[in-house]
């Protein structure tokens, strides 16, 4: 298993991980998902939302993975890297630099 001494050195090793097209948009889905499903939870009060973020986000991530880029999704090793390069990628998907 690599590791990394930061999110820098981080964030291409991520970035290889989704180098399919399909999984990258399954992850940017999931994750426009996930802010949708917070907002609802927010609104309504309903903790419910939460749980449905979870698998909305992880679901979506990981389908592009098992089925897509046929790899093991970075989470299972990187957690928190991980979680961080989600919200990253998303970010740069949609300033355009990255290809939807």
């Amino acid at each position: 298993m690599a590791r990394f001494s930061s999110f820098h050195d981080f964030y291409p090793y991520y970035l290889g991980e989704h180098a399919n097209r399909t999984c990258r948009r399954l992850h940017f889905i999931g994750s426009l998902g996930v802010l949708a499903l917070l907002a609802l939870a927010l609104i309504s009060r309903n903790g419910w939302f939460l749980l449905g973020a979870l698998f909305c986000g992880y679901g979506f991530a990981w389908i592009g993975h098992f089925f897509f880029e046929k790899n093991r999704p970075a989470t299972f090793r990187h957690p928190f890297y991980s979680f961080a390069g989600d919200w990253v990628m998303f970010r740069d998907i949609l300033t355009r630099k990255i290809p939807f």
